[in-house]
């Protein structure tokens, strides 16, 4: 006889253990406070244009983790898609991540690659040894006209405070090519599901053992009503925010329509200052193997996490880390809850990760009841 297990969120988290635990002949059910699943990477298409619509904001798929990438093959017949990302910027277009193409362009120049690199080492500011701040990292990277062209502005919008506010590491995951490949990713695989993610996560959530019910909120008093829990919601969330809130920032979109091809890319940065939009995304690109007379675009605006908002990139500056840690430390001293995912370990996570860690928290789980030991809190420390 299996346990009654009970995944909050039926987003990628909750549907990847949900599968694997209904699978091993557990009893599981899934709750999620929202009328679709598959969480932000949710996809609808337009009535109107027919165009897949990522409804949250674009998701694309690209991982180097070949278990993952057979995981969602499995569920969903994914198609070739590569990243690639155009930035308006003091009156001229230039495509990200920043490539031989945008250094020569943007210098006038026609160096070739051992050139450009030299040239750009010329450029950084060589009296920062140790950068601590995203300015410094990237002064120290790139020099200060790309930096002003490219981050400054970007990065003011993104996260609503000066780059000298922001941890270094926040750069460090951002290349500079000196070639003319102007893929936004490098992992071995990419590309986009067919006909979107949410009929992939349908796909995952279909077997007899799941139960899923929508527009229904968890009570963290029903607990004891399930041998154990999987939390994928905010983890200052399952405390009622008692403590305090944990920062986010979140995202307005504004739709807006149009015939034919309006921007020429699906995504376009907008790195000046004194333009509010962080970028446009134009969603019949991230189908190129469809056909639309319409198009359904989006203006992107970044500012501060509401109560009433969704919550998208965790803040994690000091303030945030301390207040983290005194969740984490309450989140431990819990019996059968186990927080997964971005949101339950307040970690910023990309598709193939969420997953890989959801498949990892399974395996857990079925281990801890073979061996008769007690599910951790966290599969992954969340510090």
């Amino acid at each position: 006889m299996g346990d009654r297990l009970l995944m909050v969120g039926a987003g990628l988290s909750g549907a990847v253990i949900g599968r694997r635990l209904a699978e091993a002949g557990h009893e599981v059910t899934i709750l999620d406070a929202r009328s679709h699943v598959a969480g932000n990477c949710h996809t609808a298409r337009d009535e109107e244009t027919g165009v897949m619509v990522h409804v949250y904001g674009p998701h694309i798929f690209h991982t180097d983790d070949e278990g993952v990438w057979d995981y969602v093959n499995r569920h969903a017949n994914f198609l070739p898609y590569k990243n690639r990302v155009k930035s308006t910027t003091q009156g001229q277009v230039f495509s990200l991540p920043i490539n031989l193409h945008t250094i020569n362009q943007f210098y006038g120049k026609t160096m070739r690659p051992e050139e450009a690199r030299a040239f750009i080492a010329e450029q950084a500011d060589k009296s920062i040894t140790d950068p601590q701040s995203f300015e410094e990292q990237a002064l120290a990277f790139v020099g200060r006209d790309l930096y002003e062209a490219f981050f400054k502005g970007y990065t003011e919008k993104q996260w609503g405070c000066s780059p000298t506010e922001l941890p270094a590491s926040i750069l460090k995951r951002l290349p500079v090519r000196f070639n003319y490949d102007d893929n936004y990713f490098f992992h071995r695989f990419q590309g986009m599901p067919e006909e979107g993610y949410t009929a992939m996560v349908e796909s995952i959530l279909d077997h007899p053992n799941i139960t899923v019910q929508l527009e229904t909120r968890f009570d963290p008093a029903q607990a004891e009503r399930w041998d154990h829990v999987f939390w994928s919601g905010p983890l200052d969330g399952f405390y009622g925010y008692d403590l305090g809130r944990l920062g986010y920032r979140t995202l307005d979109f504004e739709q807006f329509r149009a015939q034919g091809d309006w921007q020429g890319c699906a995504v376009m940065n907008y790195g000046d200052a004194d333009v509010p939009q962080t970028r446009i995304t134009e969603h019949k690109h991230f189908s190129p193997w469809e056909e639309h007379e319409g198009s359904v675009l989006y203006r992107e605006t970044s500012r501060a996490c509401g109560p009433d908002d969704i919550p998208y990139y965790p803040i994690r500056l000091v303030e945030e880390k301390a207040l983290l840690s005194d969740y984490v430390e309450r989140a431990r001293a819990e019996k059968n809850v186990t927080f997964v995912g971005r949101l339950g370990t307040y970690r910023y996570l990309d598709m193939d990760v969420t997953i890989r860690e959801a498949m990892t928290a399974a395996e857990a789980f079925l281990s801890a009841r073979a061996e008769g030991q007690p599910m951790p809190a966290f599969v992954v420390d969340p510090s």
